[in-house]
């Protein structure tokens, strides 16, 4: 199989009817197709699970890849060309000012997920403030929205690149 080989799969499930669910690889994760709003030959952008601000997302290469250091050239050049043109509309969508964009390259660097990604998240003035008040209430339980929010999110940023 070449390097290059897509970690795009599908899953087929019998439940009364034939039912074809498709999902990504990030890691040891699946990541349902109804989450990634953008693609290339080389990269993905999904909603996150997680997000510590509205309109936090995830570009990472097709490639499981788990250090920054191991991208391709290619994969390199692309997924930062997805960011760029994440970027625009997730900022206007979120009348954001700003947006952050982090790697987390390796475990000592906070990186949870053993593939590369880039996370974009849009600030507004306030945001900073809020991530203050985040990191000293340590009793902070972070919940994984619901399959239907993060589809409908997905669907409203997939509409910036029809």
């Amino acid at each position: 199989m070449s390097q290059f080989s897509s970690s795009f799969f599908i899953t087929v499930t019998n439940k009364m009817a034939m039912e074809i669910e498709s999902f990504y690889t990030f890691g040891p994760h699946k990541i349902s197709s109804k989450d990634v709003f953008y693609t290339t030959h080389l990269s993905f952008a999904f909603v996150n699970l997680r997000p510590v601000l509205p309109g936090h997302v995830l570009v990472c290469p097709l490639r499981e890849v788990k250090r920054f250091a191991d991208l391709t050239t290619d994969e390199t050049n692309d997924l930062w060309t997805a960011a760029h043109k994440i970027s625009g509309p997730l900022q206007s969508y979120h009348k954001a000012p700003s947006l952050t964009f982090t790697i987390q390259d390796g475990t000592q660097a906070g990186q949870s997920v053993p593939h590369v990604h880039i996370h974009i998240v849009p600030q507004k003035i306030d945001d900073s403030d809020k991530k203050l008040k985040q990191k000293v209430d340590s009793d902070i339980e972070w919940k994984d929205r619901s399959p239907e929010d993060r589809a409908q999110e997905a669907e409203e940023y997939r509409k910036f690149f029809l």
